[in-house]
C-alpha cells in the first residue's frame, strides 16, 4: 500500500513538472504571434506611406506636364490679345479681348491679323489684310478699294475713304513679294499700309490671325 501511494505521488509529480514546462512555451508562442501581427501592421503602414508618396509625385508630374503644355500652347499656338484704339471699328471695339492663332499661319486676303511692334509705329497693330504679294491695290475717286481691278465688297467698314486718307501712294500699287497690304476697317481713322509709317508689311511681322472674341461676352464668338 505504501509503495502504491509512493508510485502515484511520483506520477503526479511528473505531470506537474510537465505542466510547468509547457506554460513558458505557450507564452512564447503567443508573444511571437503578437510580434508577427505588429510587424505585419508596420509593413502595411509603410506600404501605404510609400503608395501615398508615389501618388503625390505622380500628381506633381501631371501638373508640371500640364503647365508645360499650356505654356507651349500659349507661346506657339494661340495667344490672347487686347484691342487698343478705334481703327478696326465697327468690326472690333477698343478693349475687345481676342484670341489669335499663330501656328503655321499664312496671311490670306480678308483675314484680321496682329502685326508685331516692328511695323513702324512701335506697337502691335490689328488690321485687315487687303492684298497679298503680287496683287494690285487701287483706291478709286469714290474712296472704294479695288484689288486686281475688282471692287471689294466691304460691308464691314464704317465709310469709304475720303481724299485726306488716300495715303502716300500713287495708285495702283503692287504688293512686293513676301509682303501684305493692310487697312483698318475704320478707314478714315486708321494708320496702315496707305501711309509710309507702316507701308507694305513683311509677312514675318505677322504674328497671327484673330479668330475668336472673348469679351465683351455679348459679342463672344468667332471672327471671320
Amino acid at each position: 500500500m505504501d509503495e502504491l501511494e509512493k508510485t502515484l505521488a511520483e506520477v503526479t509529480g511528473q505531470e506537474d513538472l510537465s505542466d510547468s514546462e509547457e506554460t513558458p512555451q505557450a507564452a512564447s508562442t503567443e508573444e511571437e504571434g503578437q510580434q508577427s501581427e505588429k510587424s505585419s501592421e508596420d509593413g502595411q503602414k509603410e506600404k501605404e506611406s510609400r503608395s501615398l508618396k508615389t501618388e503625390i509625385i505622380e500628381w506633381i508630374k501631371a501638373f508640371v506636364f500640364a503647365g508645360v503644355i499650356v505654356a507651349l500652347i500659349f507661346g506657339f499656338v494661340i495667344r490672347p490679345v487686347e484691342v487698343k484704339g478705334h481703327s478696326m471699328e465697327p468690326t472690333l471695339q477698343n478693349s475687345d479681348r481676342l484670341i489669335e492663332w499663330m501656328l503655321f499661319y499664312t496671311p490670306q486676303q480678308g483675314d484680321i491679323v496682329i502685326l508685331s511692334e516692328k511695323t513702324g509705329l512701335d506697337e502691335a497693330l490689328v488690321k485687315r489684310v487687303i492684298a497679298t504679294e503680287g496683287q494690285t491695290v487701287e483706291i478709286n475717286d469714290e474712296g472704294q478699294v479695288l484689288v486686281d481691278g475688282v471692287l471689294l465688297d466691304e460691308d464691314y467698314i464704317y465709310e469709304t475713304i475720303d481724299q485726306a486718307h488716300r495715303g502716300d501712294w500713287e495708285y495702283p500699287v503692287t504688293v512686293p513679294q513676301g509682303c501684305i497690304f493692310v487697312m483698318g476697317d475704320n478707314r478714315n481713322h486708321s494708320t496702315d499700309s496707305r501711309f509710309a509709317e507702316v507701308g507694305f508689311v513683311d509677312v514675318d511681322e505677322v504674328v497671327g490671325k484673330v479668330f475668336l472674341r472673348l469679351s465683351p461676352l455679348s459679342a463672344f464668338g468667332l471672327i471671320d
